[in-house]
């Protein structure tokens, strides 16, 4: 069995070979391996055995933790918690602007355009400076907001063309980003993503306080959100169904399936033909 053991045949001071066989390496049964390590001459005795391994096992992890945060479905779950908070702040800061704003000038307004009217004008004191170069830096960050955005939608269809092209390509990444990556959500059973972003009313549900979600974020689509109230649900359900099998197809093939989006209208058809009987 010697020929099978991680370190067989290596030599001691080979690291990147000792990392790459924790990393690639299996065996179908246990085996002695200290032993073994001893006996191929990897090691002098058991304990530098485990102590070599200990540190080639602590290296490949970091190695494999570095290359899942640089894979691109991390990437677009990156870009799209970014775009979320700098949405927020920039509305929370615009919310600001205009408080400040109504002290100073006439005829104030609301929300990110009117920060940017304020950041174009000129200040006479140090108050109006300041509140200008606020109101800069809140056009800034929605500037910004509107970059990530833009990057989501690029790039989302190349991480889950199915899932991008039945979502729509921010909420496809927000989806993801919720599963914690895209091979989570291909795991995912269709009633779990048609909640995801639902939790707080699914565990009051569960308190027997509220009655079960139909939907979480998948809301915002159009085949739910301007579907009847009265078949929201099956809406929802169809969706996820869909949602949930170009998931699995983009993280095990990755290969593009446009039957699903005629599969998709098909079935919402049908339930939405149930509000003109």
């Amino acid at each position: 069995m010697s020929d099978e053991a991680w370190f067989a045949g290596l030599d001691p001071d080979d690291r990147e070979g000792a990392i790459e066989r924790i990393r690639e390496g299996s065996a179908t049964a246990p085996e002695d391996w200290p032993r073994i390590a001893v006996d191929t001459g990897f090691a002098s005795d058991e304990s530098a055995y485990y102590e070599q391994l200990h540190e080639i096992a602590v290296e490949a992890s970091r190695r494999a933790v570095a290359e899942r945060e640089r894979a691109s479905d991390a990437q677009l779950v990156h870009a799209i918690r970014s775009m979320d908070d700098a949405e927020r702040v920039a509305n929370e800061l615009a919310e600001r602007v205009s408080e400040w704003a109504g002290s100073l000038f006439e005829g104030p307004g609301t929300g990110v355009e009117y920060a940017r009217e304020v950041a174009g004008r000129e200040g006479e004191t140090d108050g109006e400076r300041r509140l200008i170069a606020l109101a800069e830096r809140t056009v800034g960050i929605a500037d910004e907001a509107e970059e990530l955005r833009g990057f989501v939608e690029r790039e989302t269809p190349t991480v889950a063309p199915n899932l991008a092209a039945l979502a729509g390509p921010v909420l496809a990444a927000r989806l993801i980003s919720m599963a914690g990556g895209l091979k989570p959500l291909a795991r995912m059973p269709s009633g779990t993503v048609q909640v995801l972003g639902a939790e707080e009313a699914l565990f009051a549900h569960l308190r027997g306080h509220a009655p079960s979600p139909k939907h979480g974020v998948i809301y915002v689509h159009e085949y739910v959100r301007g579907t009847h109230p009265e078949n929201r649900g099956s809406a929802a359900r169809a969706l996820a169904g869909k949602l949930a099998i170009a998931a699995r197809i983009d993280h095990y093939s990755g290969d593009r399936r446009p039957e699903l989006e005629a599969e998709l209208d098909e079935r919402m058809a049908r339930i939405r033909s149930r509000e003109v009987e």
